[in-house]
């Protein structure tokens, strides 16, 4: 388990690297969001990297993140009663991602808990995202998971496909189409990933600048604890570390 000063010291240097790579392509070092990939943390290691004043957490398990979304609204409360800022600076609420696959009849109570769904891989996940965002009178903001390596492993849409399905989904009024995302093969070396996040970034600038999908469509989410610097290179600006922060965890 890593210690906290441990943890404390591997956010940082995440937050100091993706920094440098926002740097390198030519973009802001505060351009790039870091979601927290919470599924091997502890509760412990999660209020300390609120505590850091760190806002947006993802999980990829509908169990984990009902409990951990309840236990972090629990923390913030509790420190807000007390009046107690320190030692870092309390974000006013967490934002959290749902970054894993999701099925269709998990979407329901996934939605009220999340900011964004990162994983909607399919015509039948858009349609009964907006089914459930419906009947709750809520808008759901997603992006499009696309599978540019073609595995089968993978889940993910076509690219092919994608920009038919994006139009599709501008008539929907309860869903809101944030952008894409994309996970690359594994590899030990970071620069394998490239050619995906190219393709990747390629299609979504395509889309965006096509000017059909208005200004919200923004967001592209590449890169994970491998390779989250060749993601930021290639024009991801949400990238998903887990590992590089909170260490293997027990159950990696």
């Amino acid at each position: 388990m890593v210690s906290r000063n441990e943890l404390r010291d591997r956010y940082r240097q995440v937050m100091h690297r993706i920094g440098e790579a926002a740097e390198r392509a030519g973009r802001p070092a505060d351009s790039v969001v870091c979601v927290a990939v919470t599924k091997y943390a502890s509760p412990d290691q999660i209020r300390q990297i609120i505590e850091m004043g760190h806002q947006d957490l993802g999980e990829s398990r509908v169990q984990q993140l009902h409990q951990r979304v309840g236990m972090a609204q629990e923390f913030l409360a509790r420190r807000r009663m007390l009046g107690d800022d320190s030692p870092g600076d309390l974000p006013s609420h967490i934002r959290w991602h749902m970054i894993g696959h999701l099925q269709r009849n998990k979407v329901k109570p996934v939605l009220p808990l999340v900011k964004l769904v990162h994983s909607v891989d399919s015509l039948r996940l858009v349609e009964e995202a907006h089914t459930q965002a419906a009947r709750a009178d809520q808008e759901v903001e997603i992006l499009l998971q696309v599978n540019i390596s073609g595995e089968k492993s993978k889940y993910g849409i076509a690219p092919a496909a994608i920009p038919h399905l994006a139009e599709q989904i501008q008539t929907m009024v309860h869903l809101k189409l944030r952008g894409l995302m994309t996970m690359a093969p594994h590899a030990e070396n970071p620069e394998e990933s490239r050619v995906v996040f190219q393709r990747c970034a390629e299609l979504f600038f395509e889309m965006r600048n096509a000017g059909r999908l208005g200004e919200a469509f923004n967001l592209l989410s590449m890169g994970m604890s491998n390779d989250y610097e060749v993601a930021i290179e290639c024009g991801a600006n949400i990238v998903r570390v887990g590992r590089g922060i909170f260490g293997e965890g027990e159950h990696e």
